[in-house]
């Protein structure tokens, strides 16, 4: 079987090689560089470390190793998405888009097809259910990234392989010290490339500049304060509006007047909600429900708004504009623009995907 194996130089990917070369195959392991431009050019994610670890990978298991470059088609779907998402006062989720366009999109267009399977340090399994490879939720659930992969298509689906989903985070460090791996006690990679490099706050501030407005009760009506632009607020923020007699968290946004809304408390009400309306929902292998949705029945799923290694109990129907789900427990910060990823009632199978909408 010929495999590329996408590389990071983190303690994951390195394993993966490891593990892949136990089980008798020489997979060839690509490097994708990614970055932010600005008025020079681009800025560059730090890479020399990760290079020169995946290279020493590469000789150490005599594998073949080739950098590629997808800068160009990062700032124009991942870079990009982010800024329009928070222009339009959503709340966007670059790690998504970067799976799907980056690393199983650009990557595999251009490369990855000419093999026969694409191998990841991703903690996420497959499993077949009636001869369909389905997306499936890995053994560590802490590490499980199953949410990151939500937005996959079935093609891409059927050409993954992650050879450490069946494993413990742990069990993965353990083999790295055991093979002496030189990333095995390297920290994992935190956020999104070009975040590593600027601040956020900063990069919007670039983009989307400042605009003054006001931050006003949501109980109450009552104007707090003021704040640079909802672009720098996220739905169910603590952190960042400086207002005295707090804690104060953001539960709503308006995007026309540019106003804020808060509410007091360390767990106030309005932070909550049972209802999520789903925007560009589809299944990611097939429908496993049939067409009892169409039926206007509702469905059993566990599901999940945000990486968190606990699942919610909820109910899916189909709407006239969409789909929804009613929850059995409200749920903290419901944001437009994040993604909800169902999963079977098992918590197992990872089955559709829908963005939040308003």
């Amino acid at each position: 079987m010929n495999i590329a194996a996408l590389v990071s130089g983190g303690v994951d990917s390195s394993v993966v090689v490891h593990l892949l070369k136990e089980n008798g195959y020489d997979p060839t392991l690509f490097y994708i560089r990614i970055g932010m431009e600005d008025e020079e050019g681009y800025i560059d994610c730090p890479a020399e470390e990760d290079i020169e670890i995946t290279s020493y990978i590469a000789r150490k298991y005599g594998c073949r190793f080739e950098e590629v470059n997808l800068h160009k088609e990062y700032w124009e779907n991942v870079v990009s998405y982010t800024i329009e998402s928070v222009r339009k006062g959503l709340t966007p989720n670059p790690d998504v888009m970067c799976n799907k366009l980056i690393k199983f999109g650009a990557f595999e267009q251009r490369w990855g097809k000419d093999f026969d399977r694409i191998a990841t340090g991703h903690y996420a399994t497959t499993d077949t259910l009636d001869g369909v490879q389905f997306l499936a939720t890995a053994k560590d659930p802490i590490k499980d990234q199953t949410d990151f992969l939500s937005q996959l298509s079935f093609s891409q689906i059927s050409k993954l392989m992650f050879p450490i989903g069946h494993m413990m985070k742990s069990e993965v460090r353990e083999i790295a010290h055991q093979a002496k791996l030189p990333s095995a006690d390297r920290k994992d990679s935190q956020g999104i490339c070009f975040l590593g490099k600027i601040n956020y706050n900063d990069f919007l501030r670039r983009y989307l500049g400042e605009k003054e407005g006001k931050i006003v009760e949501l109980e109450t009506g009552k104007i707090l304060g003021t704040h640079k632009g909802y672009w720098f607020h996220t739905i169910g923020q603590r952190k960042g509006l400086f207002l005295s007699g707090g804690p104060w968290f953001v539960v709503k946004k308006d995007i026309e007047e540019n106003v804020l809304y808060v509410s007091q408390g360390y767990d106030p009400a309005a932070q909550y909600g049972n209802e999520i309306n789903l925007l560009g929902f589809y299944f990611l292998s097939k429908d496993i429900w049939g067409k009892r949705l169409d039926e206007g029945q509702t469905i059993d799923v566990k599901f999940k708004i945000r990486h968190t290694p606990e699942f919610a109990q909820g109910h899916l129907s189909k709407t006239s504009d969409g789909y929804r789900i009613v929850s059995d427990t409200r749920i903290q910060g419901i944001a437009a623009g994040q993604y909800a990823t169902i999963y079977d009632n098992q918590a197992h199978l990872v089955v559709a995907s829908g963005m939040i909408g308003f």
